[in-house]
């Protein structure tokens, strides 16, 4: 959920191969140069990957509070602490191709399998559910300094979602992709929804992931930002009681990296699900950046708008109807989504069927089959499928 760094210990690949001078290291807000140096000096078309997991106890299923010293045992530095105790995050390097770094994240799931030994069990999980309440939070100055800041809310974050970072080398593309990309956040939601159980009910939702989340400030859509000067502006503004990591919205520019993260989709329960969502997502921003170079995107929607067809998407997942943005006309989500993924295709080698049949089957149904007693168990079994 918050700032771990995606790409190993470097910075974001950069096309002079070195960082960019006055990037925001130390803490203090960076202005419009330094933003646009740093936006503008990524490799393209490069892409990386956050995954929050969970630790449990195989047999009673619940929270197992012992990451910290799975990830001591493993010592790899792409299996990280998480702000909670019985939580994991795997941060893969820089990568070309998506399927390099769904290879990554494989791997790193396989580490953490054989390292759980017969008593313990990680899995893919947006929030666990048979749990709704506080859990112990990480042994770190981190976690105590939240924890004096917002109270017990923190204790209630054991949610995970999938961050996926997008790098485009151009300062102005990255400001118009995120302003698009923004709009189409409930799409997103929708597609990757996977959370309908939290404290052994059914929610209702298709995922209660983000509605758990925005007990913090700065959730949910992000705001328009209508020039790199604004946003230094509102980053100054803030930084006397919060850092640009605290900046939890579900889309947002990633200030030591250069990238565009986005952190609107729920983790999904294989690698293979990760993969189908991910191409999309990356071909998406790929025709996004194509439609920023032929001048043809459009200026930002309001946020309520986005916020009301958030929530239908939490709720209905792709069986819900979305607003056009614009004119008001409902619209099946399916049918927004084949729409998008038609758009994006040729910009995924091999095309995007795969993403096609979650969309048409999606995996919330599965869970709901399986009832919150028998989601753990599953998600066990299934995690290096």
């Amino acid at each position: 959920m918050l700032d771990v760094p995606v790409i190993d210990r470097r910075p974001v690949q950069r096309s002079s191969g070195s960082p960019v001078s006055g990037r925001p290291e130390t803490g203090a807000p960076p202005d419009a140069e330094v933003l646009r140096s740093l936006f503008s000096s990524t490799v393209p078309g490069t892409v990386g990957f956050e995954e929050e997991l969970l630790l449990v106890h195989r047999g009673t299923w619940l929270p197992a509070a012992e990451a910290a010293a799975l990830i001591a045992d493993i010592g790899d530095p792409r299996v990280k602490p998480e702000l909670l105790a019985g939580q994991i995050e795997i941060a893969t390097s820089v990568h070309k191709t998506v399927a390099g770094a769904v290879d990554e994240l494989r791997s790193c799931r396989e580490l953490l399998a054989a390292g759980c030994g017969s008593d313990l069990a990680v899995i893919a999980a947006p929030v666990h559910p048979l749990v709704d309440g506080l859990n112990a939070l990480s042994p770190t100055g981190r976690a105590a300094r939240l924890r004096a800041r917002y109270g017990e809310v923190i204790g209630r974050q054991l949610v995970s979602s999938l961050q996926v970072h997008l790098a485009f080398g151009d300062a102005d593309c990255t400001l118009s992709v995120y302003h698009a990309l923004r709009d189409l956040l409930p799409e997103l939601a929708a597609l990757a929804g996977a959370a309908p159980f939290a404290g052994g009910r059914d929610t209702g939702l298709c995922s209660v992931r983000p509605v758990i989340a925005s007990e913090l400030p700065r959730q949910g859509v992000p705001p328009i930002i209508n020039s790199w000067e604004e946003f230094a502006t509102d980053l100054a503004w803030g930084a006397s009681v919060m850092g640009s990591s605290e900046w939890w919205w579900e889309l947002r520019p990633h200030l030591r990296y250069g990238t565009l993260e986005l952190r609107v989709l729920d983790v999904q329960a294989t690698t293979g699900l990760t993969s189908a969502i991910a191409r999309f997502v990356y071909a998406l921003a790929a025709r996004l950046a194509e439609l920023h170079r032929l001048g043809t995107l459009q200026s930002p929607a309001p946020t309520w708008r986005i916020a009301e067809n958030r929530w239908a998407a939490l709720r209905d997942g792709v069986r819900g109807e979305l607003l056009d943005l614009r004119t008001g006309e409902s619209r099946p989500t399916r049918r927004c989504l084949h729409d998008l993924i038609d758009a994006a295709e040729p910009f995924a080698p091999g095309g995007l069927d795969d993403v096609r049949a979650v969309v048409d089957k999606p995996p919330v149904d599965h869970l709901r089959t399986l009832g919150p007693k028998g989601v753990v168990p599953w998600l066990a079994e299934v995690f290096t499928a």
